[in-house]
């Protein structure tokens, strides 16, 4: 099922992160149709993506894959990574 989802996680260094955007478009893009990226502003080394139409399975299959390692070191992602659904009320 196609979703709405969300996720958190903190960065080393913010401006690293932002350069890699076209990267995270490439990896993203087959099970999503687009996302959109929000910054803290109470911490700016903290970022949220909220995925639309993301396929869960997917998506935390792509987050999780380990030889997605090397990218993650390369946008200075820090674990943990907190992925949030929509609920139905």
């Amino acid at each position: 099922m196609k979703q709405t989802i969300v996720t958190r996680h903190k960065v080393a260094n913010i401006d690293t992160w932002l350069k890699g955007h076209e990267d995270r478009v490439k990896l993203f893009s087959p099970v999503v149709s687009s996302f959109r990226t929000f910054q803290d502003t109470n911490d700016p080394n903290s970022v949220v993506l909220v995925f639309e139409d993301a396929d869960m399975e997917k998506l935390g299959a792509i987050i999780n894959d380990p030889k997605n390692k090397a990218i993650k070191d390369k946008h200075t992602v820090l674990e943990p990574i907190t992925i949030s659904i929509q609920l139905s009320l």
